[in-house]
């Protein structure tokens, strides 16, 4: 390979490609799992593309490396090849300590979520389906009828942690009646998933959520109702039961933590924000402003879609090695300038549900109960305010999510609401 000289001769084995990769052990990397990172992402977003470009050298947790893409153009490109850039992990996990802490997030499960070809279209046929189903229609009322009760219970308070309160119990509860489950063994799932997202005690955690998993599967094979394990587990695709647990674990964690975060990532922008002031806190269109407005800036799911090519690649001048993960910076690419500019108003175009393949299939559930959540919080209580300085929420620590501890608030004391 040979580049023209000044004088516009070529100049013999003189190479513009990098031949190094953004993995390479002697490059310095990024760590993505501290509290710095948390509190102070979108700076270490920007310091990101001047030093590295498209393709970043991080940590996803200690000695474990990988690609953090936030170019968007690069990105999409990534998201629409799964014939290089599949989603199995099984070659990367065997590198990998069993004790890893961001492992049992990213190893290989029999689900649409990490396998590809015919085996992902099998298990997605199912899983899509089993959404398909979701009464939209009815959502909204099984929404209202689960924010109500929430709000009677701090309503008279006149003060709330919207995230421990509210967001959390009102999109788990959401999420037990969808999928036909029992508030205890939704209990059990939704402390599992949490310390998923964490990282922290991410095996016993997902030892915690298979259990009472099996226990739900076991009931709607027995006794199938209208919800989404009921529809997988009927399916003419004939999941078996470990293929149920684990695309039903993939169901819950595409909605707790993204769908709570959300929510307050969304109340956030709203009660902060000056062009969201006085009439903004009204209507679902200017509620579905603000939603795509932090899909594109914070969304809940920060750094995800990943995916580890089958054989070394060239992309935007780096070679991407074998078997090592890339993992496409939502929130970067969102906010990648060469996208920037314009009104983003109804603007739709932001990675936050993915994209290809693997992307989310649930999204419109999860806008209806994103929307209606905040839509009835602040028809009950329109005067929310932040109860402490911006600068004083803090932010918790993980690869993978854009989430705070607490969202903190206060309101003028009001009457409990009619529970209809």
């Amino acid at each position: 390979m040979s580049t023209p000289s000044p004088s516009g001769t070529a100049m013999p084995g003189f190479c513009p490609v990098q031949h190094g990769s953004p993995n390479d052990s002697n490059e310095p990397r990024i760590l993505l799992h501290t509290p710095e990172f948390a509190a102070h992402p979108h700076a270490a977003y920007q310091r990101m593309r001047r030093e590295h470009g498209s393709l970043v050298p991080i940590e996803l947790s200690p000695g474990v490396p990988a690609t953090l893409v936030i170019g968007y153009r690069t990105a999409l490109r990534i998201l629409n090849d799964p014939e290089h850039f599949p989603a199995d992990p099984r070659h990367w996990q065997d590198t990998v300590p069993p004790d890893c802490p961001v492992r049992p997030m990213m190893q290989w499960y029999p689900n649409a979520l990490r396998n590809a070809g015919t085996v992902h279209a099998r298990y997605r046929q199912a899983y899509v389906a089993a959404i398909d189903g979701i009464d939209l229609h009815a959502l909204h009322s099984t929404v209202e009828g689960i924010a109500i009760p929430l709000i009677n219970t701090f309503c008279e308070r006149g003060s709330a942690d919207l995230q421990s309160e509210y967001a959390f119990p009102l999109v788990f509860e959401a999420l037990n009646r969808m999928v036909g489950c029992s508030p205890d063994i939704g209990g059990r799932i939704a402390a599992g998933m949490a310390a998923l997202f964490d990282t922290e005690n991410a095996a016993s955690g997902m030892q915690h959520t298979a259990e009472a998993m099996m226990e739900l599967i076991a009931l709607r094979r027995a006794q199938p109702g209208d919800d989404v394990t009921s529809r997988m587990a009927h399916h003419p695709a004939r999941l078996d039961d470990e293929e149920m647990l684990y695309n039903l674990i993939s169901f819950y964690g595409a909605a707790i933590e993204p769908q709570t975060n959300l929510i307050t990532n969304t109340l956030l922008l709203m009660l902060t924000d000056d062009r969201f002031g006085g009439g903004f806190l009204g209507g679902a269109t200017s509620t579905r402003d603000a939603l795509d407005e932090v899909l594109f800036n914070d969304p809940p799911m920060a750094n995800f879609s990943i995916t580890y090519p089958r054989q070394p690649i060239l992309i935007d001048n780096s070679w991407l090695p074998a078997h090592q993960p890339v993992v496409i910076s939502l929130a970067g690419c969102n906010n990648d300038p060469s996208i920037a500019g314009g009104d983003r108003a109804g603007n739709r175009s932001h990675l936050a549900w993915s994209a290809g393949p693997h992307a989310c299939p649930a999204r419109s559930v999860a806008y209806l109960v994103v929307q209606d959540a905040i839509d009835q919080l602040l028809d009950a209580l329109p005067e929310l305010h932040l109860a402490v300085d911006r600068n004083e929420l803090s932010w918790r620590p993980g690869p993978f999510h854009r989430a705070m501890t607490a969202l903190p608030v206060t309101f003028p004391k009001s009457p409990a609401l009619p529970v209809h």
